[in-house]
């Protein structure tokens, strides 16, 4: 399966993944992984655990190496590249468990994410906060001291800030109640209108992909083995069928 051949027409690819293999240690995980995400894109990434979602996302940013395969951003080869290198390159990464730093205020974790960003700090944090109105009330609170969702937001904000042309969001709904879930798709939405953002999403969330994603890619097995439009995510007979869930 070619991703680049499961672009929509016009669309210029922003990520494209050749023939990926990584695991960990001697346990291959990703048996041949081809896709292509284009600007603007969301594509959502759906399959069983333990059928090497997260593997792919922290692959493609740099935390896993690859034992095969190429990864180009923009056209431009970073399968070599170091995670600060990548991140430099614009790859945004808010890995599943949020990881923000619990022990520092959330003015501080805007702060951390602007390391990369380039642009003034100050300004760059103020335009984030537009987008995360929630979180203006709790800039001196410890990251820790949020609820789930509301540290989501502060990991989706961290990231942005750091000025991403791509972001990959690996299970952004676990353990968060609904209504940051429906805060979190609107404040996406948004920002795939206003800013042409591109998402890589892997989720369970069979609402919350559909929701977001331009088409999902069913992900078994360490290989991409479909694509499916969203309206089909949200109809679970079908999905059971194509994701071979029994």
């Amino acid at each position: 399966m070619h991703g680049a051949a499961n672009l929509p027409p016009a669309v210029t690819p922003l990520l494209s993944v050749e023939g990926l293999h990584s695991g960990y240690g001697r346990i291959p995980i990703l048996g041949g992984v081809t896709l292509a995400v284009g600007k603007g894109e969301f594509v959502g990434i759906l399959g069983h655990n333990g059928m090497g979602k997260s593997t792919l996302l922290r692959t493609l940013m740099g935390y896993l190496p690859a034992t095969a395969g190429t990864v180009s951003l923009a056209g431009r080869p970073i399968t070599a590249l170091a995670p600060t290198e990548r991140a430099r390159a614009g790859l945004g990464y808010v890995p599943q468990g949020r990881e923000i730093f619990p022990g520092l205020s959330v003015h501080e974790n805007l702060r951390m994410g602007c390391l990369l960003g380039g642009a003034r700090e100050a300004e760059r944090i103020a335009e984030i906060l537009e987008l995360f109105p929630r979180l203006k009330a709790y800039l001196d609170r410890p990251g820790g001291a949020l609820s789930g969702g509301e540290q989501q937001l502060l990991a989706l904000a961290r990231c942005l800030c750091g000025a991403p042309r791509i972001v990959l969001l690996d299970e952004p709904t676990e353990g968060i109640q609904p209504s940051i879930i429906e805060e979190i798709i609107d404040t996406l939405q948004l920002i795939g209108r206003e800013r042409g953002i591109t998402v890589l999403l892997v989720e369970q969330n069979l609402n919350f992909i559909a929701s977001l994603s331009r088409r999902i890619l069913i992900l078994k097995k360490g290989v991409i083995t479909g694509e499916v439009p969203p309206e089909v995510a949200r109809n679970r007979a079908m999905i059971d069928e194509f994701v071979g869930m029994d």
